[in-house]
């Protein structure tokens, strides 16, 4: 938590807004996408979803193969306990709604499932697109096939395993190129560059990866700064609790630190229009 807060102190000390962008693809991606503050009419019924999980006090045993777990062995956890801590926050499932909707990718991989809200969000921002989700829990891959049937998604693939072993033959069967990837299915750093690369293999270069925490810890910073050198990479923006990776063939090699909703530019902004 304090590295996290650390890491955070020193984002904004270096981040920016969208004054002063020169690339003109970033540029309205940040103020049309990632900063979009509109409703869409999927949301209420996946917030509707996720109100019910919060609320549920069943207990499933968890079995978790990431950094969040040091065993692999299973523990018991409430439902909404999952819900309110290890559920993506609204915030950020419907970021992800807006660059599926934006980008509108055929091919949809999400690296960790949960309990399905964030795949829900994937999956209903362009019902024609094939959402692959990965989870390696088996109780918590059926509350998710429940989240899906409740809000009635049929684009949605839910492979059960351990990812180091379901992972690689699902992409070599996939048949089409990787348009869309998340990943959020293990926060250390060897494991990350593993699916980064295993991924990298199916992309194209209009392909769009996202990477979830990447000032989660010194492992997520370590392996989140390694992709952005990688020579296939062209552009990287740094939304602190996301990292989004383009490649681009023609854009020159450029990283980006942004805030994202940030409430001190949002007030600067408004101080801004009121001064013109």
């Amino acid at each position: 938590m304090l590295f996290q807060a650390l890491s955070y102190v020193r984002f904004l000390l270096r981040s920016g807004n969208a004054h002063g962008l020169h690339s003109p693809f970033v540029f309205g991606l940040y103020a049309h996408v990632i900063n979009h503050d509109g409703q869409f009419s999927a949301f209420a019924s996946i917030e509707q979803r996720r109100q019910q999980l919060q609320r549920s006090s069943q207990t499933i045993q968890v079995r978790d193969f990431g950094a969040g777990s040091h065993t692999g062995a299973g523990h018991k956890r409430r439902i909404q306990d999952i819900a309110r801590t290890a559920a993506k926050p609204p915030k950020l499932a419907q970021l992800l709604f807006r660059l599926v909707n934006h980008f509108q990718p055929r091919t949809v991989l999400e690296l960790g499932t949960s309990l399905g809200l964030t795949t829900s969000y994937l999956a209903s921002a362009d019902t024609r697109s094939r959402v692959l989700t990965f989870e390696g829990c088996p109780a918590t891959a059926t509350v998710a096939r429940e989240t899906f049937t409740e809000l009635d998604l049929h684009n949605v693939e839910l492979i059960e395993g351990n990812l180091d072993e379901t992972l690689a033959p699902t992409l070599a069967a996939l048949g089409v190129p990787l348009d869309f990837a998340f990943f959020d299915g293990n926060h250390r750093y060897e494991p990350t560059l593993r699916y980064f690369e295993l991924c990298l293999a199916h992309r194209t270069e209009r392909s769009v990866f996202v990477l979830d925490d990447i000032h989660w810890s010194q492992d997520m910073e370590r392996a989140w700064n390694v992709i952005r050198q990688h020579p296939e990479v062209r552009l990287t923006v740094d939304l602190f609790f996301v990292g989004l990776v383009f490649f681009r063939r023609n854009q020159p090699k450029q990283h980006f630190r942004l805030r994202f909703n940030n409430a001190l530019d949002k007030v600067l902004e408004r101080t801004r229009r009121l001064s013109a």
